[in-house]
């Protein structure tokens, strides 16, 4: 994941004071929740961007 790729918030609690994890890259810390999560993309969907019903 590069280093242009931040959340903008906190996935458990909503707050907006996050900083990188020291266990390794993609790795976010909440200071609000006390929380840490990782971030990674997983790759291109088989049916792209083509829609359907079933969203």
């Amino acid at each position: 994941m590069s280093e242009r790729a931040a959340p903008f918030y906190c996935p458990y609690c909503g707050d907006e004071d996050l900083r990188p994890g020291l266990q390794g890259p993609g790795t976010w810390e909440c200071a609000a929740c006390n929380r840490g999560f990782r971030l990674a993309f997983l790759g291109l969907l088989a049916r792209g961007l083509t829609g359907g019903a079933d969203r």
